[in-house]
């Protein structure tokens, strides 16, 4: 019988292990890494740390679940998903061809990187804001700048220069952590002379006015991509299901770089069944949208300052009380909210910009969250 592996064996074979290490390439081994947000595994927590959307999906969702898993599993998916792609062609009015459906919209970015954006080549991203871009730019060996912004989110004296002569500009509308959005004018500004330009809609349902495919009408939709992800709006961050809308020969192009079955039976069955029930997601996304307002007025009682949001979150501060001790505070009555911090921020990239991304939950968690802010502030 072999014997069983553990931590001993390593640590008695340190010679060994950092051979290992150094078989990595050199842009993995200097890599951080993304961190995502606490995911604890026991119950009790008041969870509004990860932006989940705190309602259950639509019950079609369960059925078609239910109902594919019944299917012939051994069969390989429909690698073109081909079902959902006609779905989301008439909700976004535009042909199925500009579809690409994904294992989540971060695969989509995973794609998008390895389609167009060679070692070396610059992207640019604003900051503060997703993170992920440059660590996705880190693993393809690309380079990455920040598109600087102002104390209230707008763009800062540069950003257009910076995204003009980039290979690929990331641009989440709405913004995370702000929750604020960007005009369409001020977006075309910072379409790149040579390159795609990619406005991640994640939270683009809980907009006021969600885009439907229009911006991609406009002079410069053959260099746009826009993603999206069914885990906010849809309550199916479990599934991992997104999609890219872009110009038939764009998708054409990222289809040769994607895995070959990226979509699994299930996934794809989930899908279909929640972006079919519209008034369900509508339902839950107008419930979402009444309680951010009331939570943003009880923050603004407590003292914190609240910035206008279009997603189904709050980015705020407070002048008084340091954002990480809130956060500590927060969570030993388990309650997780995102603490965040982000260095070298601003337009003179010297500043540190801190504070809490709290998710918009059900009412019950957003009135414990509200006690217990009235305790601590």
């Amino acid at each position: 019988m072999m014997p069983r592996l553990n931590e001993t064996y390593f640590e008695n074979d340190m010679n060994n292990n950092q051979h290992i290490t150094s078989l990595f390439r050199p842009d993995v081994q200097r890599l951080t890494g993304y961190i995502p947000g606490e995911q604890p595994q026991e119950s009790g927590w008041t969870k509004l740390n990860t932006n989940e959307n705190p309602y259950p999906p639509s019950p079609n969702v369960v059925n078609a679940i239910c109902k594919a898993a019944t299917s012939p599993l051994n069969k390989y998916p429909d690698p073109l998903v081909k079902h959902f792609r006609e779905l989301a062609s008439e909700l976004f009015q535009v042909d199925p061809d500009w579809i690409l459906p994904g294992n989540g919209s971060d695969e989509i970015l995973t794609i998008l990187l390895r389609s167009f954006v060679d070692a070396g080549e610059s992207i640019a991203f604003p900051y503060p804001s997703y993170i992920l871009y440059g660590t996705l730019a880190e693993i393809q060996g690309a380079k990455y700048e920040h598109l600087p912004l102002n104390t209230d989110w707008s763009f800062a004296p540069g950003a257009k220069q910076i995204a003009r002569r980039s290979k690929m500009v990331f641009v989440p509308n709405p913004n995370s952590p702000s929750g604020n959005c960007w005009s369409d004018e001020e977006l075309h500004s910072l379409i790149p002379e040579k390159g795609i330009f990619v406005l991640d809609e994640a939270y683009g349902d809980f907009r006021d006015s969600p885009h439907r495919g229009e911006f991609l009408q406009s002079e410069f939709g053959k260099q746009t991509v826009i993603t999206r992800t069914l885990s906010k709006s849809y309550s199916l961050a479990g599934i991992r299901f997104g999609f890219a809308i872009a110009h038939p020969d764009i998708i054409t192009g990222m289809r040769k770089v994607k895995d070959s079955y990226n979509c699994n039976s299930l996934s794809i069955a989930a899908a279909c069944a929640a972006i079919s029930d519209q008034p369900w997601m509508q339902k839950n996304k107008e419930a979402i949208c009444k309680t951010r307002t009331r939570l943003a007025k009880s923050l603004s009682e407590f003292g914190f300052d609240v910035m206008p949001s279009q997603a189904n979150f709050l980015w705020c501060t407070h002048q008084e009380k340091p954002h990480s001790e809130l956060f500590e505070q927060l969570k030993q009555r388990k309650i997780l909210v995102r603490y965040m911090k982000f260095e070298q921020a601003g337009p003179e990239l010297n500043q540190t910009v801190d504070g809490l991304r709290i998710t918009i939950g059900t009412d019950e968690q957003i009135d414990t969250l509200i006690n217990a802010l009235k305790e601590m502030v």
